[in-house]
């Protein structure tokens, strides 16, 4: 006797977790290219405003009020204030281009543009997307820090031969800085909520890391949290080797860095994951 089969049922594929492993690849290097071509018509206007307002710190800080403060001790060593500024605010240039160009101009091309929409249809995973907006975002920050290097060395701040280990930190710094800022660019709805990171996140950053002054005149408890803070980190790499010398506790130094980088990284994929689930 004949009897009726059940109905089968095929279960869905499991969706895959948002924190799931980066899945990356050589393809990020046509996404950098791609942005590196639409800049190359820019570069010139570019490179004049990511270096004019270090410099002006630079120059309005560092000879006006220098010529008031004069030397400060680091590290037992007396230093002009021009140097101990220009060791900071280095690493804070590295910091605002990446963070700008990570922030703005990529969610130009995610949200407004929808230019990741259009290469995603091309064999291109978001992951790779994401890594080559990181990639190109440190790259502008490189590409500011050097200018300004250049303009160092010009104004004869420093002529240290340690300053070649500081451009490759300063790199490391970019990278830092550019996956931090990608975090929120995948939680901005709008370019207004930049606002809330710079205003927040970047400024107090700036004013707690030891770039303006030495981070012993803060309270000890402000000082703690300082102690952990990003930019500090960078900072205190890359001072001593502005002042010719081989920074202490490197090795923590960079390890914050790198923890904080690849954190910072997979977080930022994991929530651009979701915001594309969406």
């Amino acid at each position: 006797m004949p009897t009726a089969s059940s109905p089968t049922t095929t279960a869905a594929p499991p969706i895959a977790s948002v924190w799931r492993v980066p899945r990356l690849s050589a393809r990020c290097w046509p996404v950098f290219l791609r942005n590196l071509l639409v800049w190359r018509k820019l570069a010139i206007p570019s490179l004049v405003g990511n270096i004019a307002e270090p410099l002006m710190w630079l120059v309005a800080f560092g000879y006006g009020m220098g010529a008031l403060v004069g030397e400060l001790s680091v590290n037992g060593q007396k230093v002009p204030y021009i140097l101990f500024l220009a060791s900071g605010s280095i690493c804070m240039s590295a910091m605002n281009a990446a963070s700008f160009e990570a922030l703005y101009s990529a969610f130009s091309r995610m949200h407004v543009q929808k230019t990741w929409d259009g290469i995603m249809n091309a064999p291109i995973s978001l992951d790779d997307v994401v890594l080559a907006e990181m990639l190109w975002a440190t790259f502008k920050a490189l590409f500011t820090v050097t200018a300004i290097m250049g303009v160092m060395l010009a104004l004869s701040i420093s002529h240290s031969p340690k300053l070649l280990v500081a451009w490759p930190v300063l790199l490391g710094v970019g990278i830092m800085f550019s996956s931090i800022a990608l975090i929120f660019n995948a939680l901005a709805k709008g370019y207004d909520f930049f606002t809330y990171y710079f205003t927040l996140v970047l400024t107090p950053m700036m004013f707690l890391s030891g770039v303006f002054f030495p981070r012993e005149q803060l309270p000890p408890i402000v000082r703690a949290i300082s102690d952990w803070l990003p930019l500090t980190n960078a900072v205190e790499l890359v001072r001593p080797l502005f002042m010719d010398q081989w920074p202490d506790h490197a090795l923590r130094h960079a390890a914050v860095l790198v923890a904080t980088t690849v954190a910072a990284f997979w977080v930022a994929l994991a929530l651009t994951r979701r915001r594309f689930r969406a």
